[in-house]
């Protein structure tokens, strides 16, 4: 990834999109764009988010792009031993945490929120999400808030692409 703005992807950057202002049939510039700018070393995502897009229909057209299009190296590995005794600390510090209650945290355990953390810790790399801080929550823990209790930077979607310069133009019907 290149050094001056890497940014890793939640799932839900993708699911969003798909689900609304990108959608396939509307903007095919946008899931091009995020091969392209991989491709260039800017936007990457994890192994464990990879996992979670590929949990849905074998036939739904997310499922398909990241099969048939996304190239494999799309998705970073986190096995590495810096990353699993970064997620432990995230782990721990969320199990630790009386504000949450028990199954939000187990909710938390299964998902790849801790691991973007992890990865983003060890990296040095920005978290791209859609979700908003809620520092008072007690039922969910929101990736920003994890985010900003171990001082990784996150951003959503629109501020990574206005960062990375991208543009989507109308040429017309063809």
């Amino acid at each position: 990834m290149s050094s001056d703005r890497p940014y890793v992807l939640d799932s839900d950057v993708f699911i969003a999109a798909k689900n609304s202002y990108y959608a396939f049939a509307i903007c095919p510039g946008f899931w091009d764009s995020l091969i392209h700018h991989h491709g260039a070393g800017d936007v990457c995502s994890i192994d464990r988010v990879r996992g979670e897009l590929l949990a849905g229909r074998k036939t739904e057209d997310l499922v398909l792009w990241v099969k048939e299009k996304l190239p494999p190296a799309f998705f970073l590995g986190t096995d590495e031993k810096a990353v699993t005794d970064a997620y432990g600390q995230v782990m721990l510090w969320v199990q630790r945490n009386t504000q949450y209650f028990d199954q939000a945290k187990a909710k938390f355990a299964t998902e790849a929120d801790g691991w973007l953390v992890a990865y983003a810790m060890v990296h040095g790399v920005t978290v791209i999400t859609n979700e908003q801080p809620r520092p008072e929550s007690r039922n969910r823990i929101l990736l920003p808030d994890v985010c900003s209790q171990f001082n990784v930077i996150y951003r959503d979607t629109f501020a990574m692409l206005h960062e990375l310069a991208v543009r989507y133009e109308w040429r017309g019907a063809t």
